[in-house]
């Protein structure tokens, strides 16, 4: 792997990072609201629940890629159509009212993320557009 695609590898990851998810509005939320020694508990559980969440789209590329291999090639450009619908639809958007915070707890952290499909997509999407063109190994892609 070159340190060209590696630099536009790091480049997606941070791009994709800061960009406002439901994971993201809720950390900062949580922290404004209540101050960072109430919200951490909600924060390291975001944390931990997205890297369980990747693991299980290392799983998946890994499985896609063994038993359908050219598959790989379409799901990169679905998950970077749908990366960029999901930027310019934040975009556009309004806010809307704030309704009363509940209580943030590292398992409701977690569990957000297994329902953020932004985070599913970006995985794959990181694995297919730039790691499985080097390597399909499972210990490659979860280190990734």
């Amino acid at each position: 792997m070159t340190a060209f695609v590696i630099g536009n590898f790091l480049l997606y990851c941070l791009i994709n990072a800061f960009t406002p998810g439901p994971g993201n509005i809720l950390a900062l939320n949580t922290v404004t609201n209540y101050g960072w020694r109430k919200g951490k508990k909600l924060f390291f559980g975001i944390f931990a629940g997205y890297y369980v969440v990747q693991i299980i789209c290392a799983l998946f590329v890994f499985g896609i890629g063994t038993f359908l291999p050219n598959v790989l090639d379409v799901m990169k450009y679905v998950g970077a159509a749908y990366i960029l619908f999901l930027a310019i639809h934040i975009a556009v958007s309004k806010p809307t009212e704030d309704t009363k915070s509940k209580s943030a707890s590292f398992i409701k952290g977690f569990m957000l993320q297994f329902v953020n499909v932004k985070i599913y997509l970006f995985g794959i999407t990181a694995l297919t557009g730039f790691i499985t063109d080097y390597s399909k190994e499972l210990w490659v892609l979860i280190g990734f």
